[in-house]
């Protein structure tokens, strides 16, 4: 349900009321990012608050809890010493603002382009680790019913009806979804997962973690798909070269992650997690254009997250293509010549390419949320305006089939080099600055 901010702070007045926060000072301000749930900070009685609420209810159907077992999830990790949120309200139906909850505000900057530069990376890699270690050491019963147990299995089984319910054409995916078939590792004793532990949902202050946020999806499971997702290159944004996190190396993060939960990291299944969830959230990304479609959430960054399904396929095939012989690894990429100039009427890449440097000359007169939109709306028209170098892009559901049933591998003659040259041409349309484009272009073309 959208709400103005009259009305937003018509309902924040009341849960204040409810809770005792006291009366509300200052209007709510929309945060910036935030691909799922929208975020408002606000001052009530003295101190700063931030509402955390679904775009609408429709958006939460479907969802294996609510936002009062989340909330619950979050003081029982508060009470294990994670550097967590303070939940001060569940909102409730006569709040009249949807479901959400509201929590007090945090120091620091969840900005990886801010964290990254930090005076101490590999401190701040500790305290990750640490708080990570401390997640993993909740068990069921230390917090509410309905938190979901990991079926292995059945995830993988739902990740691969989600591919077929978006299409099931996308072959990079259709090889992912069959390795992880192939090579799911037995169960093991499952521990609280955050589910979303990776830059951009951590809150930092200097270089000392100061909160840990976005728990929507905890579920319990296998410790190493925390550590394997915050890894994935989607997370490192521009320190491609320092794997964990943006901040270090792998190597290190496990080193203080074992020394604090004192246990061992096996590299098999941590590789397992990896794949599994680069492909998870491909899915993630695909199906934003759905949410948008059905109009459970009309944010313009929905359509622009599910053009970066293609990171997650240049990133899958540079984990895959390891299963693949050395013969196929070392065979060449050929990209089509798409050098001709044309020379008639504005075509739609020029079109796109003048309303966005027109957008550009609005910058300085938006603030906050609205001066991010604009921001997406500029990378939406840049997508636009770069396909007409793309040659046509269609889903190919036959060999996706072929992929799923094992009739062809990454070790099938050629196939590898013609995923490639696909996955290079598809994000460089896509997003041509996404840090893995560059390594996978110097490693597959030997560009420098």
């Amino acid at each position: 349900m959208a709400v103005t901010v009259e009305d937003l702070s018509a309902g924040l007045a009341r849960v204040c009321a409810r809770v005792g926060l006291g009366a509300l000072s200052l209007a709510p301000q929309r945060l910036t990012g935030g691909a799922v749930m929208e975020s408002w900070r606000f001052e009530a009685g003295g101190s700063d608050c931030v509402l955390r609420r679904a775009p609408s209810l429709a958006f939460m159907e479907g969802r294996p809890y609510g936002h009062a077992t989340e909330a619950a999830l979050i003081e029982a990790a508060r009470a294990k010493g994670v550097t967590a949120p303070e939940v001060v309200a569940v909102l409730e139906e006569a709040d009249g603002l949807g479901s959400g909850f509201i929590m007090r505000a945090l120091p620091g900057t969840a900005d990886p382009k801010v964290i990254l530069g930090c005076d101490d990376p590999d401190g701040l890699l500790r305290d990750i680790a640490r708080d990570l270690a401390r997640i993993h050491s909740l068990r069921q019963s230390d917090v509410p019913a309905g938190v979901p147990v990991m079926d292995y299995r059945a995830a993988i089984a739902d990740l691969k009806a989600q591919f077929m319910d978006a299409g099931g054409d996308r072959p990079i995916i259709a090889l992912g979804l069959k390795w992880l078939e192939d090579n799911c590792p037995p169960e093991v004793e499952p521990v609280l997962n955050h589910g979303d532990y990776r830059m951009g949902n951590l809150l930092v202050e200097g270089s000392a973690l100061t909160g840990v946020l976005d728990w929507e999806i905890a579920h319990f499971g296998d410790r190493h798909e925390d550590l394997a997702f915050g890894c994935m290159a989607v997370w490192r944004f521009a320190r491609y070269d320092r794997p964990a996190l943006g901040l270090g190396s792998i190597a290190d993060y496990i080193a203080a992650y074992e020394a604090e939960a004192g246990v061992t990291i096996d590299p098999a299944r941590f590789r397992f997690w990896t794949i599994y969830r680069t492909v998870w959230w491909a899915l993630g990304c695909l199906k934003m254009a759905a949410q948008w479609r059905s109009g459970a959430d009309r944010m313009l960054e929905r359509v622009v997250i599910s053009r970066r399904t293609s990171e997650q396929e240049l990133d899958l095939l540079l984990l895959l293509e390891e299963d693949a012989s050395e013969e196929e690894r070392g065979r060449p990429v050929v990209l089509p010549d798409m050098s001709c100039t044309y020379l008639g009427e504005a075509n739609q890449a020029e079109m796109a390419t003048a309303i966005a440097e027109w957008l550009d000359t609005l910058k300085d007169k938006l603030t906050g949320h609205d001066r991010f939109q604009l921001a997406v709306a500029r990378n939406a028209l840049g997508m636009i305006a770069r396909e007409d170098d793309l040659l046509p892009y269609p889903g190919d559901y036959l060999l996706s089939e072929a992929l799923l049933v094992g009739e062809k591998s990454v070790k099938s003659s050629g196939l590898l080099a013609d995923l490639r040259s696909s996955a290079l041409q598809k994000l460089s349309a896509d997003v041509p600055k996404y840090p893995a484009l560059k390594a996978a272009r110097k490693k597959w073309l030997g560009e420098e």
